[in-house]
């Protein structure tokens, strides 16, 4: 798919009007089509096709109402996919009502439409170029740019979380991050197994010592700002597979859980876009990738593990791994970056799920500043964040007798906010961190594949946080 811009409609070749449904023009409609009155109401996320006086297709596309217009881009993407084999190699977007905010929001639909889930099937469906033309009287080409950069990223990142287990281990992540580093421009260290072990990064050795895929730490770090002063890390739990360890999950559907490094996606995924679209911030992005798998060497409920932040951990639950590769690596870029601002993503907790459903990621923090902006980033993109407590007394359900801290609670209630709380007693009292639990959000059901697939969710929620940092 090619983006280009042209100031004027022409009257041959297929067109999409975009409308509201408080702003639906007829009296354009007709000049169009010839058709004097159409049946079209812009409902949400609908459309109409028909046929103009020369034969070309003419789509009218709903927006909605004023309260959809942070779903724009899904309005484009489903008649995009819905039409993928029907479009042909050229098509108008009549985009003169548009603001340039929309402009880009439905450069991103249109792009996230070409995902194309079916990586590993024998037979390919072979791919035409599609050329669309946007016509607008104004200057178009950031918005359209970013626009385009956003959703191939986005898809990029959707085809990691989507991949099988036995192609995407933590060295097949690392290596993803190696080959994004050099092609756009940002820095990437990778550590090794014997790595981990000599820097003390014990709790990420111990979830992944089960597997005969060794665990890594990927550090991706996108410093255009002179000095070396870290604006904001993002740290993602990167469980490449969860089979719950001893404490072993059911097998119903358990091959889902390839999905369980969600939280690390996004975090290379938006260090991968802020660098695409040059933006002015110090990122450091620190990935915890291992797979939780069950072996003879693999670790045991009962066990006490260290941690990079020196603290001694108790195991309670090995199904509750993704929080221990989370600790070392925010204790990590907490204390080796010293960054202004942290937030961590995960598919962390059942917990999570239960409390939200799947319409908004957990969010815990004690910043009312980065909550407020948070949540209002997350209703105008419709990546939706639900602030949950941390409250004081959550210390008792992470108390352990023999170590310094247990890594499960047990309980049946509070199990997101026990935690958030696990994961506050690594961030050194950092007062500009954020958890945000994307169990929920990140991967499910969906419009676009039979099965349940990624979503994309946080690469943009991050990336327009880290625009307020500029």
């Amino acid at each position: 798919m090619e983006f280009k811009h042209k100031k004027s409609i022409s009257q041959k070749g297929d067109l999409i009007i975009p409308f509201y449904k408080d702003d639906i023009d007829q009296d354009r409609i007709t000049r169009l089509t010839g058709v004097s009155k159409v049946d079209f109401e812009a409902e949400f996320s609908t459309y109409t096709m028909i046929y103009s006086k020369s034969g070309s297709k003419i789509y009218l596309l709903g927006l909605g109402e004023s309260k959809h217009k942070n779903r724009i881009n899904e309005s484009f993407r489903h008649l995009f996919f819905n039409e993928k084999s029907k479009l042909g190699d050229e098509i108008q977007v009549d985009c003169i009502c548009l603001s340039l905010q929309e402009v880009n929001d439905a450069v991103i639909g249109m792009t996230m439409s070409q995902y194309e889930i079916a990586q590993y099937k024998t037979e390919k469906k072979s791919k035409s170029t599609l050329d669309v033309l946007l016509v607008s009287g104004e200057d178009i080409s950031y918005a359209m740019g970013e626009g385009f950069v956003t959703g191939d990223t986005i898809n990029r990142i959707k085809v990691l979380v989507d991949a099988p287990p036995n192609v995407k281990t933590p060295a097949f992540l690392a290596q993803w991050a190696r080959e994004s580093s050099k092609k756009n421009g940002y820095q990437c260290k990778v550590w090794n197994e014997k790595d981990l072990i000599k820097d003390g990064f014990a709790a990420i050795t111990a979830v992944g010592q089960g597997s005969q895929h060794p665990p890594r730490l990927i550090q991706c770090s996108y410093l255009p700002k002179d000095g070396k002063k870290v604006d904001i890390a993002l740290v993602g739990k990167g469980i490449t597979f969860d089979t719950g360890g001893l404490s072993i999950k059911g097998s119903t559907n358990l091959h889902y859980m390839k999905s369980d490094m969600g939280g690390a996606a996004a975090v290379l995924g938006a260090v991968e876009l802020a660098s695409r679209l040059k933006l002015n911030v110090n990122i450091v992005g620190i990935v915890g990738a291992a797979e939780n798998a069950v072996d003879g060497n693999s670790y045991l409920p009962g066990d006490v593990i260290q941690s990079y932040s020196g603290k001694s951990i108790e195991i309670i639950d090995t199904d509750a791994e993704g929080r221990l590769v989370l600790a070392d690596g925010l204790n990590y870029a907490i204390k080796k970056h010293k960054p202004k601002t942290v937030i961590d993503l995960a598919t962390l907790t059942g917990s999570a799920v239960r409390t939200l459903g799947y319409s908004a990621a957990a969010m815990f923090t004690s910043n009312d500043k980065m909550a407020a902006k948070l949540y209002s980033l997350g209703d105008e993109i419709f990546e939706r964040v639900w602030r949950l407590p941390i409250y004081e007394e959550l210390s008792d359900d992470i108390h352990s007798d023999i170590a310094d801290v247990r890594n499960f609670s047990g309980k049946p209630v509070a199990g997101a906010s026990a935690a958030a709380k696990f994961l506050e007693y690594f961030t050194e009292g950092h007062p500009s961190w954020v958890h945000l639990d994307i169990a929920g959000v990140a991967f499910g059901a969906n419009a676009y594949a039979k099965m349940k697939s990624s979503s994309g969710y946080g690469v943009r929620l991050m990336v327009e946080y880290i625009k307020t940092l500029e």
